[in-house]
């Protein structure tokens, strides 16, 4: 197994790339990792770190795609970026996953015209995990199509529903079509025809679900355009953060708090990791030829590890993007508005 990774994307990079891709390969046997970017920076970050050698090597590029660059622009005329070369590689089938803390707009240009769209797929998406009351719930779309067809919103569902299927081993993951009302007749016109596309598929469609039941584990995933995904992802994260925040003070706030915090700090501890996004970093772009992985733009060493360890692993063993291939070989799908300009 080996993981492609862009040590030079990110607020943080190269260093918290580097850093967290060593902290992984000291963790866990059986994988390998090739970072991509300028050779003498990593090789000198890498000579003060104590690791398997064998097990990382590197791939030179000389250019770096930034966050102010232009996605289309950046892919097509960087060509000798991190990012660029490390998804040829993932095409060339020299790595198993490619992962990068970088321009989230470059990255979803490059996974589809550089390693391309699944056939039957008619636009790949971005989930996102987060913690509810009784497991993860899956949001897809969580921000790569802000407008959608209905026919996006069962696809979406499909490849939720292998997500949650083969990492969560959820046998028939609850589908919901996130509305503004669990009524069937709520929404515009493209929800009511979403709704009526979903209700006559194979996928375990349980209905309109309205936000509250995400954090409830009502479903198993949240099927929507990216637009009301990455609110409800944003929303999610900001609540989380406000929460853990408001009972941190709540408890420094005299001895006898700090003296109870103390005695329930293990158990905090586990509650907060359950809110980290650190912890749940590394959202795969699904629908794609290979298995590209999208990390924040303020990525840390701990981010990084996490989005190898818990991302890209249990992805590539359990054949994610495989099983998508083999769901949508047959689907015939509109590919008019592919373009990207």
């Amino acid at each position: 197994m080996n993981i492609i990774v862009d040590a030079m994307g990110g607020d943080n990079a190269p260093d918290a790339i580097i850093d967290g891709c060593v902290e992984a390969i000291n963790m866990k046997e059986g994988f390998n990792i090739t970072l991509v970017g300028k050779s003498e920076i990593i090789e000198n970050n890498l000579s003060k770190k104590e690791f398997n050698k064998d097990r990382i090597s590197i791939v030179n590029a000389t250019e770096v795609i930034t966050g102010e660059d232009t996605p289309t622009k950046a892919i097509r005329g960087k060509k000798d970026s991190s990012m660029v070369v490390g998804m040829k590689l993932l095409k060339e089938n020299k790595g198993d996953a490619f992962i990068s803390a970088g321009n989230t707009g470059a990255i979803m240009t490059g996974a589809l015209l550089i390693v391309g769209r699944i056939k039957g797929i008619d636009r790949p998406s971005l989930p996102a995990l987060v913690p509810s009351k009784k497991d993860m719930v899956l949001i897809i779309d969580a921000g790569m199509n802000t407008v959608c067809k209905p026919i996006n919103y069962l696809q979406f569902g499909i490849m939720g529903s292998i997500y949650m299927k083969l990492i969560y081993k959820k046998e028939k993951p609850k589908v919901g079509l996130l509305n503004v009302g669990s009524e069937d007749a709520k929404g515009n016109d493209t929800l009511k025809q979403a709704f009526s596309i979903l209700s006559s598929s194979q996928i375990n469609f349980v209905g309109n679900t309205e936000g509250n039941n995400i954090p409830g584990g009502d479903i198993d995933v949240a099927v929507c355009d990216g637009y009301a995904g990455n609110v409800a992802l944003k929303l999610y994260e900001g609540a989380g953060s406000l929460f853990l925040g408001e009972l941190k003070k709540l408890f420094t706030s005299n001895f006898f708090t700090k003296l109870c915090y103390l005695m329930l700090k293990p158990f905090f501890k586990n509650f907060k990791t359950k809110f980290d996004p650190d912890v749940l970093a590394g959202a795969p772009v699904l629908g794609v030829n290979g298995l590209v992985i999208k990390s924040h733009g303020s990525s840390k060493a701990k981010t990084i590890r996490y989005a190898i360890l818990n991302r890209a692993i249990p992805l590539i063993e359990n054949g994610v993007v495989n099983e998508i291939k083999d769901q949508f070989k047959n689907m015939e799908v509109d590919s008019s508005d592919d373009k990207i300009d």
